[in-house]
């Protein structure tokens, strides 16, 4: 389970990193860090009963909780201990997913320093370069004694390389996705230090999944530089962000001269209600709004959204009843009061045990809407993420549970 997901915000100095740190977090407000996914209610017209426990709710949007950590010290020459270097990649290892603040602009060079021209082309295949790098070196220069004891020993490849690879944070379901994905077919013992490398790009595809945060789109060198990114990398890993427009909407928003919804292009102003208690914005405030509507929204949002979806986790929402969505606390009523983030391949009876592990041991059965029964191994989805768990016995004075009950540490029940 992952209750709460950790991302690992990267970036040159200047990079805009600590400004959308602050547009994610709305730091501010002190109100955290949110993930937007989709929310039953809307679906189901509970709207004005749906009442997360954590996080919050906007017109059929959950803004589920995560952590982002703060990575400082990228710089040229990390993976040789340079700058901070030590430091960053030691992070790295901790983290579900990375995503890459990168200024799109051009305005600054790779440590950081004003400039004109720089192509961040540089930045995007530096960061990876560094990593690959760390792990490669490390593999490398132990390369010979691995492969006598892998043969002495006769382990799996899957096997060996986990045991190389599990400092990175690494399992051994995530070494042989990567084993699987890269289509070598010859025995470790046979590699050469080509194969090797090959063996780590797949392996920080599947470890280190990073969404691209090209920031400052509203600077003017920046077109060019999108358009450039666009037709050589995958497009899918690719956010378009302004995290000053972001910071800037939310901060007019607070002086009562918009209502904003994060995350969207819905911007109303005094001209759009006038009824309202908003205040008139001049042309120089207007002026200051042009980012959302030119691309729709600041990405800010969409850059966690990416990061979930490349992770594959999804939503599942326990509930009491698969009538009425409510929650077994009746002194805080209200349907979907909680939303739990899985690994993919999580089933009906592990997310039982995830729950609770009572919930396991007099587990009786599950259902979904409709009162549809579910395979204890079906694979939890989008068609099924709605789930009441029925027991053989009351468990602390209940029936049935949701999330409710108490719930063991999400990182103990890790399914990866």
């Amino acid at each position: 389970m992952v209750k709460e997901i950790l991302l690992a915000c990267v970036g040159k100095p200047s990079a805009g990193k600590s400004s959308f740190l602050n547009a994610v977090s709305d730091a501010t407000a002190k109100v955290g860090n949110y993930v937007p996914v989709d929310c039953p209610c809307k679906k189901y017209g509970k709207e004005s009963q749906c009442r997360p426990r954590y996080g919050r709710c906007v017109e059929g949007t959950r803004f589920v909780p995560i952590q982002m950590m703060d990575v400082a010290g990228l710089v040229p020459g990390a993976s040789q201990g340079l700058g901070l270097g030590n430091q960053f990649l030691d992070d790295l290892r901790h983290a579900h997913a990375l995503i890459h603040v990168v200024d799109v602009s051009g305005t600054t060079d790779q440590n950081g320093k004003e400039t004109q021209g720089y192509d961040p082309i540089n930045d995007i295949n530096w960061l990876r370069l560094e990593i690959h790098s760390w792990i490669t070196n490390n593999l490398l220069k132990r390369w010979s004694s691995i492969v006598r004891r892998h043969v002495a020993i006769k382990n799996s490849t899957v096997d060996t390389l986990q045991i190389q690879l599990s400092g990175y944070g690494s399992t051994a379901s995530v070494v042989a996705k990567a084993m699987d994905k890269s289509g070598i077919k010859e025995p470790l013992e046979a590699w050469d230090e080509d194969t090797v490398k090959k063996v780590v790009d797949f392996f920080m595809d599947v470890r280190f999944p990073t969404v691209v945060a090209l920031n400052k789109i509203d600077m003017a060198d920046a077109d060019k530089n999108i358009t450039k990114i666009m037709r050589r990398y995958d497009q899918n890993k690719l956010v378009l962000t302004s995290a000053l427009a972001e910071n800037f909407l939310r901060k007019i928003r607070k002086q009562n001269y918009i209502k904003y919804i994060d995350a969207t292009d819905i911007v109303e102003t005094k001209e759009d209600l006038p009824d309202s208690d908003l205040k008139p914005m001049d042309g120089k405030l207007k002026k200051k709004n042009l980012v959302l509507f030119r691309y729709g929204s600041t990405g800010v949002q969409e850059v966690l959204g990416k990061a979930v979806e490349l992770l594959g986790v999804s939503p599942v929402y326990p509930v009491k009843s698969v009538s009425t969505f409510g929650s077994t606390n009746s002194q805080k009523p209200g349907a979907f009061r909680d939303c739990i983030l899985v690994w993919p391949g999580t089933t009906v009876r592990e997310f039982a045990k995830i729950l609770h592990p009572e919930i396991d041991k007099y587990y009786l059965y599950a259902e979904t809407v409709g009162n549809m029964r579910l395979s204890e191994d079906a694979v939890i989805s989008s068609t099924n993420n709605i789930i009441c768990y029925k027991t053989a016995m009351a468990i602390s004075g209940k029936t049935s549970l949701s999330s409710d009950a108490k719930t063991d540490t999400p990182d103990k029940k890790a399914k990866k």
